[in-house]
């Protein structure tokens, strides 16, 4: 069973402050359904916790750009993307579960504050992993992007700035109330976790499952 694709524990960091945790509503229809509570997906103790506050249904992947696993699931990820509803919006939220995955989560808050996460996403997973080209270190990350046309020391001034370093806080405090000790991990509208999935493409279908009926859930 895949039931955890990287599993790490969380390191002391962020500014001080110490973090020592490691890194079911049934069916309306008659018909069967597909998934069961306990086995495929579990019901977070308290709900909706969500990530943002756009009023839309929510699908979030917790992830790292240091996690293998999850570079395998990016491809898998862009096509759940691309199938989610009208209603339904898909998120990536980086994992600081080491000292190793800080930078990484770095470089996401960055990237995505630039702009440029759409473009290289799946690039920075394909040079890490695909060409096995070392990118580790803060320098190496930015001059990853610098590559991908992004002004160097602006990536660097957003990536250490405080005010990543307050949403890496606020974003890891989330991750450890949804329960989430390994990536790549589906939570679909701080409601439920995708857990047991036999493979990545039932990862992924089971948290499309998932966010359909919750989005018809909110229209009744």
């Amino acid at each position: 069973m895949l039931k955890r694709f990287s599993h790490l524990r969380l390191l002391a960091l962020l500014g001080g402050l110490l973090l020592t945790s490691a890194c079911g509503a049934q069916s309306n229809s008659t018909a069967a359904a597909p998934y069961t509570e306990g086995a495929q997906y579990v019901t977070l103790p308290a709900p909706n916790q969500l990530y943002s506050a756009e009023g839309k249904v929510e699908v979030v992947e917790v992830f790292s750009y240091g996690c293998i696993h999850c570079a395998h699931f990016a491809p898998i990820a862009e096509k759940l993307r691309k199938e989610l509803p009208p209603g339904v919006v898909f998120k990536l939220m980086p994992a600081p579960f080491s000292a190793e995955w800080l930078p990484f989560a770095r470089a996401y808050y960055a990237a995505k504050q630039l702009g440029v996460v759409d473009r290289t996403h799946q690039e920075l997973f394909a040079e890490k992993f695909g060409q096995n080209y070392p990118i580790n270190s803060m320098d190496e990350l930015a001059d990853f992007y610098a590559k991908q046309g992004v002004n160097r020391d602006e990536f660097m001034r957003i990536a250490t700035s405080d005010e990543v370093t307050d949403k890496m806080k606020s974003d890891l405090a989330l991750i450890q109330k949804w329960q989430v000790d390994g990536t790549p991990t589906l939570v679909v509208d701080g409601k439920y976790r995708v857990t047991g999935a036999k493979d990545m493409d039932e990862l992924a279908a089971v948290a499309l499952w998932l966010a359909k009926r919750e989005l018809g859930s909110n229209k009744k």
